[in-house]
């Protein structure tokens, strides 16, 4: 969504670095290229303004003009500044402290507020809640089916007295179902209220009598994040009629600027809490600004990609799968292990996404988009046709038997040949650093390995002591030599230092220095 923006600032960056000191002229020239970047991203001009404002004032000041790198202090000002306008802080739910905690849904209708709350069900359970969906949507035709549907995928309840279709009193339903939820011990009740196509006067009335109906705990206001400049006026003529406590972006994976998601919390002064990106109800998550800022600017987002791979891989098979590799130079770690790892590493995600998180990657963005997530499917088809000795041992894969694998996959001979000889390259590669050693190939690093491979410099001989012309000199030179051998022969530590009987041959290093060594 925000590559367009990233890529804007990451030229107006660019344009400073290698300057030991910024102008005005300077300040002035990135703060109009900022601000093109965001009015091209579809932000609000009011929030624009007061980006470029607070971006000016501090690149004008001492922690700029004291810095030895300029350019790096100006990237951490935008940075600081993005997410001061994303919200600052991550804002999490207020829970009820007795009874349920009732969440009352908002917003126009498209906005995605019926599969938003399948997904924020799904999280709350994630969370060890037991969450009801309530269906108030009596407007739109199936909106009642559209949310049992989405109950039933994320395995939550549903409170659904009504058909819908435009039979039911929506007031009522919401009414009853706390105390439905109180009967049941449900500790979360999400309402879904009636979408509208515009500031709807009506409708409006019909969501402020339900807020007064249940006295929600939160109201969340869902916005599309593919709506730019309108996203204000609607939000903000939603503060004025519902008065939400919290927004949260739906969409948030398509192709628009991303304009609403850098307007809205500073228009309305309410935070972003969620996000969703994707179809599937995992592809919802917790709004965190710092991250965000930091996926704008391109500097990737680690720890939530962290995060996913602590849901997703358990820490005994990473165990199982480290000691097989360690072992053995990895020979017993087989295409059977692979394929597990690479089925785990799709439960997380699309590969493009995931790739997307690590820092660095905005320059290899157009590589990254032509991953296909099939070819995982693919490699995993091929390993799935092969016998269980052949992943045990893929040495045994010779002609014939890659032939039959490529027929019961339905691929060409050359795709089994090449992924067996990149598992055996793979295979080397993560065995090496399992062990200890470091990358094969890279140069050694202290405590990384690598670098045993490197033969030691040969030293030059050392060239002998010039002597001198003048026969008289030569032989003072000589007797003053011979002089000083006897001395240091009479010694204690001969010409080392070392005690008697402690030549090089038996002298040991202290224990302290075998183990820095």
């Amino acid at each position: 969504m925000f590559d367009t923006l990233s890529d804007r600032l990451a030229a107006t960056f660019k344009n400073l670095r290698g300057k030991g000191r910024l102008s005005e002229a300077d300040i002035d020239a990135t703060a109009r290229e900022i601000r093109i970047a965001l009015l091209e991203a579809d932000v609000a001009l009011p929030a624009v303004r007061a980006f470029i404002a607070r971006i000016k004032e501090r690149a004008s000041g001492a922690e700029v003009s004291a810095a030895l790198n300029p350019a790096q202090q100006v990237i951490k000002i935008v940075n600081e500044e993005l997410i001061s306008i994303l919200g600052g802080e991550t804002r999490r739910l207020r829970y009820a402290k007795t009874g349920p905690t009732v969440i009352m849904l908002a917003g126009l209708q498209g906005a995605g507020k019926t599969t938003l709350a399948g997904k924020l069900a799904k999280w709350l359970k994630d969370q060890k809640h037991t969450p009801l969906l309530v269906a108030c949507d009596l407007q739109r035709p199936n909106a009642v089916t559209q949310l049992g549907v989405m109950a039933e995928r994320a395995g939550v309840a549903i409170y659904a007295p009504e058909p819908g279709n435009g039979v039911g009193d929506p007031v009522k339903v919401a009414r009853d179902s706390i105390e439905y939820a109180k009967t049941k011990q449900y500790d979360v009740v999400i309402v879904d209220t009636a979408g509208r196509l515009g500031i709807d006067a009506e409708m409006m009335q019909q969501a402020a009598d339900i807020r007064a109906a249940v006295n929600p705990d939160e109201v969340l206001f869902v916005v599309d994040a593919m709506v730019g400049q309108d996203a204000v006026t609607t939000a903000q003529a939603f503060l004025d009629g519902v008065d939400f406590t919290g927004v949260v972006l739906s969409k948030l994976d398509g192709d628009a600027r991303g304009g609403a998601a850098l307007s809205v919390a500073h228009i309305t002064g309410r935070q972003i809490m969620f996000a969703s990106n994707g179809e599937k109800l995992d592809d919802f998550d917790a709004f965190h600004p710092d991250r965000m800022a930091s996926r704008i600017l391109g500097m990737g987002d680690v720890l939530s990609l962290i995060e996913q791979a602590e849901k997703t891989f358990s820490q005994e098979e990473a165990a199982k799968v480290h000691a097989k590799l360690a072992s053995k130079g990895g020979k017993e770690f087989g295409l059977g292990d692979f394929l597990a790892q690479l089925e785990q590493v799709s439960k997380m995600g699309s590969i493009t996404k995931l790739l997307g998180m690590l820092p660095g990657m905005a320059q290899m963005r157009d590589q990254i988009n032509n991953i296909d997530d099939k070819d995982v499917a693919r490699v995993g088809a091929i390993i799935k046709s092969m016998t269980q000795a052949e992943r045990d041992d893929p040495k045994l894969i010779n002609g014939s038997r890659r032939a039959r694998i490529a027929r019961g996959s339905g691929v060409h001979v050359s795709e089994v040949s090449s992924l067996v000889e990149r598992f055996f390259e793979a295979r080397k590669m993560m065995s090496a650093m399992a062990g200890g050693k470091g990358m094969p190939g890279m140069p050694g690093m202290p405590g990384m390995g690598g670098g045993a491979s490197r033969k030691p410099k040969q030293q030059k001989a050392a060239k002998g002591r010039r002597q001198s012309g003048n026969p008289l000199k030569r032989q003072q030179e000589a007797q003053q030599a011979a002089q000083k051998k006897d001395e240091t022969a009479a010694q204690p530590g001969g010409a080392f230092g070392l005690g008697p009987g402690q030549g090089p041959s038996d002298f040991e290093l202290p224990k302290e220095f075998k183990d820095l060594l």
